[in-house]
C-alpha cells in the first residue's frame, strides 16, 4: 500500500499560502519542510522545478532565529534575495558584490535580528569570525545550496565547500540541511560525510523531468540544427552551449545574422560585457544566449523553453544540470544535443593535458580524478550514441527504478520513445561493413578516413593510402558521410569500436566488436534521426505564444499582453521579469481571467504582497476589451 505524504503543521501551510501564495505542495517538499521545523539534519535531492528553495525558505518564516543559506553564485543569491523580499520576507545577501555601505547595512540589520534568511558564498562563510559573528546573532539554521559541490564526485567541485564540515564539527548543535538536484548515490554518501550530518533525514525525490523532451542529433552543419530548434520555439528563452569560445562567438553571429535576438557569453569576454549579455537575457531583451558551461548555474529565469548542447558535455551529470535550465516553471521545454565522437577525443586532450600540467606531488590523486573524468565522459557518449529511453537512462543514472510508462511502456517525451529514430536497415550487415573496413585500414585511421573509404570517395588521401583499392571501398555507397559517421559513433557508443588515445585518434575493434564481425554477436543501430510530422506539430503547438499543452486553456493573446505588462513591471522595480510572476502564472491568469482581487487572490502564485501589489494593475489588463 502506498504511505501517505506528510502533512505540514497548520501555521505553515497559512505561512505559505500567505506569502507565496500556494495551497499545495509538490511530492516531499512536505518531508523537507517538517526536517527543518524540527531542527534536524536533513539531505534533499529534488530535480530542478521540484520546488527545493521553498522547503527552506518557507520554515524560516516560524523557526526562530536566523537561517543562512550557503550558495555557490552571486546572481543566484541576488534573485533568492530578491524573490523574498518582493514576497515581503526580511531577507538578505552579503556579497562582495556590495559596496561597503550595503555590506555595513546588511550585518546591522544580522546584529539587530531583523532577518529570516541571509544568503552567502561559503568563502564569506569560512572569513575569520564571520562564522562565530552568525553563531552570537542568532543562526539557527545553516542551509548548503548546491550540495554536490561538496563532493569530489560531483561534477562541480569546489573546496571552499569542503571546508563547511570543519564549521560543522565545531558546532554539532547547528541543524544543516543540504540541498541538490543531481547526486548519483555515490554524491550523496559523500555530501553527508564531508557535513558530518546526524540521524539526518533524506529526501530524495525522483530525477526525472517529465516536463521536458530529450532529443540527440549526430552534429553536421551545426547553425542549421541550432536554427531548427529556434525556428519551433519563437521569440521564446533559449540556451544554446557550445565547447569552444569560437564556436559561441561565430554561431551567435550568424544566428542574429538570420534575425534571431542572440547574443554570445563565454569566460574570454570583459566581465561588464558578460554582465550586460547576461542582463538583456535575464531581462528578456534577447531570447538566446550562445555560451560555453560559465553561463547558466546562477541563472534562475524559469521560462526557458529550449536547451540546445552543441557539442557533448562532460558527462551525464553536467548535461543533467545545463539541460535542467529548460522548463524550471514545469511547462513542457525541449533539449536538444548535437553530438560528435570528436567532442570526446577533444575533452579527453583538455583533460589529460590539465593532469599532466599539474603539481607532480599530486600525481596520484590527478590520475585517479582524470580516470573518474573520463569515465564520466565515456559515459555520456555512450548515452548519446545509444537508443535507449533518454527520461529511463537519466533516471537510473540518479540511481531511480524507472517505472513502465506508457503504452507501450516509455516516457513519451524523447526521440526514441516518440519513434524518432528509425532502426537501420540489415543494422548487422552495415555494422560488418564498417567494422571490415577499420580493420582493412589496418586500424590505423580515424572515423573521417573509414567513412570516406566506406562511401566510395576519391580523393588524393585515400588514393595516397590505396585505400581506393580496398575491397571495402565503397561498400556503403549512396549513404552520406555524416550517415556513416553517425553508424560509426554507435558502435563506439556500444564498445564494439574503442578509439585510441592521442592527438590523432584512431579507430580498433574490441573483443565484441570482433564478434560483431564475425556475426557471432547481434547489433541494433539507427539511422539519422527524424522529426516526425506528429512530433513537430506537438513541438509547434505546445511552443505558441509561449504556451504548453499543460495550460492550453489559456488565452494566447492574453498571455503575450501579461508577458509585456511583465516586462514594463520588472523594469520599474528593476528585477528579472520572472520575480513578477513565472509563466505558469501568467498562464493560468490567462486561462481563468481573474475579475476581481478575491479572483486574482486564488491563482496560484499570487501571495498578500503581489495581490496587494499588483492586483489592480494586472486585473486591469486581463479585463481590457471585456467590456465592463
Amino acid at each position: 500500500m502506498q504511505r501517505a505524504s506528510p502533512t505540514i503543521p497548520p501555521a505553515l501551510a497559512e505561512a505559505i499560502r500567505r506569502t507565496f501564495g500556494y495551497t499545495s505542495l509538490r511530492p516531499l517538499q512536505a518531508e523537507a519542510m517538517n526536517a527543518a521545523l524540527e531542527g534536524r539534519d536533513a539531505l534533499v535531492v529534488l530535480a530542478t522545478g521540484a520546488g527545493k528553495s521553498l522547503c527552506y525558505q518557507a520554515p524560516a518564516l516560524l523557526r526562530d532565529g536566523l537561517t543562512v543559506v550557503v550558495s555557490p553564485l552571486i546572481s543566484l543569491m541576488k534573485d533568492q534575495a530578491d524573490g523574498l523580499a518582493g514576497n515581503g520576507v526580511p531577507a538578505a545577501m552579503l556579497t562582495s558584490a556590495q559596496d561597503a555601505p550595503e555590506r555595513r547595512a546588511v550585518r546591522e540589520r544580522i546584529a539587530r535580528r531583523q532577518l529570516r534568511l541571509l544568503f552567502v558564498s561559503p568563502e564569506r562563510l569560512l572569513l575569520d569570525g564571520f562564522f562565530q559573528e552568525l553563531m552570537v546573532s542568532g543562526m539557527s539554521s545553516l542551509v548548503i545550496d548546491e550540495a554536490h559541490c561538496i563532493s569530489h564526485w560531483g561534477h562541480d567541485f569546489r573546496p571552499e565547500y569542503r571546508q563547511i564540515g570543519a564549521l560543522r564539527r565545531s558546532h554539532p548543535e547547528l541543524p544543516v540541511q543540504a540541498y541538490t538536484a543531481t547526486a548519483t548515490p555515490a554524491v550523496r554518501e559523500d555530501i553527508a560525510r564531508e557535513l558530518c550530518l546526524q540521524a539526518a533525514v533524506i529526501v530524495v525525490g525522483s530525477s526525472d523531468r517529465p516536463n521536458l523532451t530529450y532529443r540527440f542529433q549526430p552534429r553536421g552543419d551545426t547553425f542549421s540544427q541550432v536554427l531548427a530548434v529556434i525556428r519551433r520555439h519563437p521569440e521564446q528563452a533559449g540556451i544554446v552551449y557550445c565547447l569552444r569560445r569560437k564556436d559561441v562567438e561565430s554561431l551567435a553571429k550568424d544566428l542574429a545574422a538570420a534575425g534571431v535576438r542572440a547574443l554570445p557569453y563565454h569566460a574570454g569576454l570583459a566581465p561588464e560585457v558578460r554582465e550586460k549579455h547576461q542582463d538583456a537575457f535575464v531581462q528578456e531583451r534577447v531570447d538566446v544566449i550562445v555560451a560555453t558551461v560559465a553561463f547558466g548555474m546562477g541563472i534562475d529565469r524559469s521560462d526557458v523553453r529550449f536547451v540546445v548542447h552543441a557539442s557533448l558535455p562532460k558527462g551525464i551529470e553536467q548535461y543533467s544540470q545545463e539541460s535542467g535550465r529548460a522548463g524550471r516553471d514545469g511547462l513542457s521545454a525541449e533539449c536538444v544535443m548535437l553530438y560528435s565522437a570528436a567532442d570526446y577525443h577533444g575533452w579527453k586532450a583538455l583533460m589529460t593535458r590539465g593532469a599532466e600540467e599539474g603539481d607532480p606531488a599530486d600525481a596520484a590523486r590527478a590520475s585517479a580524478e582524470l580516470d573518474a573524468s573520463l569515465a564520466r565522459l565515456s559515459q555520456m557518449l555512450t548515452f548519446a550514441g545509444g537508443a535507449v529511453c533518454r527520461h529511463r537512462f537519466l533516471a537510473e543514472h540518479f540511481g531511480e527504478v524507472w517505472p513502465n510508462r506508457g503504452v507501450p511502456p516509455g516516457c513519451g517525451a524523447c526521440d526514441v520513445c516518440l519513434g524518432e529514430l528509425a532502426p537501420t536497415q540489415d543494422a548487422k550487415v552495415v555494422a560488418q561493413k564498417i567494422l571490415s573496413c577499420v580493420v582493412r585500414c589496418e586500424q590505423r585511421y580515424g572515423a573521417a578516413h573509414v567513412a570516406d573509404v566506406l562511401r566510395g570517395a576519391d580523393t588524393e588521401r585515400l588514393r595516397r593510402a590505396g585505400h581506393d583499392q580496398l575491397s571495402t571501398h565503397g561498400l556503403l555507397r549512396g549513404h552520406e558521410a555524416r550517415e556513416i559517421r553517425h553508424w560509426i559513433d554507435q558502435l563506439v557508443a556500444l564498445e564494439h569500436l574503442r578509439v585510441t588515445n592521442g592527438e590523432y585518434p584512431t579507430l580498433f575493434l574490441s573483443k565484441s566488436g570482433v564478434e560483431v564481425m564475425r556475426g557471432e554477436r547481434p547489433v541494433e543501430l539507427f539511422s539519422l534521426p527524424k522529426l516526425s510530422k506528429s512530433a513537430r506539430a506537438r513541438t509547434t503547438a505546445a511552443s505558441a505564444a509561449g504556451l504548453s499543452p499543460e495550460v492550453a486553456g489559456a488565452d494566447a493573446e492574453l498571455f503575450e499582453r501579461l508577458r509585456a505588462l511583465r516586462r514594463r513591471l520588472a523594469q520599474e522595480k528593476a528585477v528579472p521579469p520572472y520575480l513578477i510572476f513565472n509563466d505558469r502564472t501568467l498562464a493560468e491568469l490567462a486561462a481563468r481571467r481573474p475579475a476581481t482581487p478575491a479572483e486574482f487572490r486564488q491563482i496560484k502564485g499570487v501571495g498578500d504582497r503581489k495581490a496587494e501589489e499588483l492586483g489592480a494593475v494586472f486585473l486591469t489588463e486581463i479585463n481590457y476589451g471585456r467590456g465592463t
